[in-house]
């Protein structure tokens, strides 16, 4: 029988009406949500300022309040630098995030880092990351935590269970692993270039591939009924010479091995997108 196949948008529309219900829950208690973002643009990011529109829709239609501030590409990384520090310090912010990317010649570590963690609504800042190993913070990488959401969807238990993560990247593959561990999986990280790879995989009752490689992870790759479940996005050109969005997996053989797994697109990104305003509601209902 076919995999059961992990909709992103069902359990994203679940997270919604929580995040919807808690928000309003805030505002009853005369405090608020507030999400501020920073848009760098340097021209040639119209991709980011629509997602910034579509980010400011969904947090109005959430009962979210939203602040876009933007920096001209042509301003200085001082600025930048800057408009963090005066963000992360101020009273009335709670939630920070920066749009992506950023003007050539700019690297978003440092920028993010100076993310006050407690705003960190994305996970990126290295202090969040750390804390995820012990414990101290609830605020993940988004996407990391958008995996763990759509696991716990199957309603199958994690604790003392079997999981591979394919690729070990600081903001999915890693934290990933750490999470699953949080949850008393036993856990194996691994990576594209691990040798005999498919001994671990096919043990695996919880698979992640977070690698960017089309087609990597193949039917004979998986176990019977698995948890399987899809990070990686790429553009390649099908054979009628189309641009078309494909994850890791060979998606048709592993369909027809796994219990549970997760399309591309239409898996993990819509659940990201939700997971990020959970932490904004989550990061207002602790200020």
């Amino acid at each position: 029988m076919p995999a059961c196949i992990l909709d992103g948008k069902t359990v994203a529309q679940r997270l919604r009406k929580s995040i919807a219900d808690r928000a309003a829950a805030l505002r009853q208690a005369g405090k608020r949500a507030r999400l501020d973002a920073v848009l760098a643009e340097s021209g040639g990011d119209a991709a980011a300022r629509v997602y910034a529109h579509n980010q400011e829709r969904m947090c109005s239609e959430l009962g979210i309040e939203y602040h876009l501030h933007q920096v001209q590409g042509g301003d200085s990384r001082g600025d930048l630098e800057s408009l963090i520090r005066r963000l992360s310090t101020d009273a009335q912010v709670h939630a920070l995030m920066v749009h992506l990317p950023l003007p050539d010649g700019v690297d978003p570590y440092p920028i993010q880092s100076l993310i006050a963690p407690e705003k960190d609504v994305e996970g990126v800042n290295p202090a969040n990351i750390g804390n995820i190993v012990y414990g101290r913070s609830s605020i993940a990488p988004c996407t990391a935590l958008a995996v763990l959401r759509l696991i716990e969807s199957t309603g199958q238990p994690l604790r003392g269970r079997f999981a591979v993560c394919v690729g070990a990247s600081d903001l999915v593959g890693k934290p990933v692993a750490v999470l699953l561990m949080r949850q008393e999986a036993t856990v194996v990280s691994c990576t594209k270039f691990t040798q005999e790879i498919t001994g671990l995989t096919r043990r695996a009752d919880v698979l992640v591939s977070a690698t960017g490689v089309p087609g990597l992870v193949r039917g004979d790759w998986v176990r019977p009924g698995a948890v399987v479940i899809d990070v990686g996005i790429c553009r390649v050109i099908g054979a009628d010479g189309k641009s078309r969005t494909v994850g890791d997996l060979a998606f048709d053989e592993v369909r027809e091995v796994a219990g549970w797994v997760t399309p591309v697109p239409g898996g993990v990104g819509p659940v990201t997108v939700a997971v990020l305003l959970e932490n904004v509601v989550t990061a207002a209902e602790r200020r």
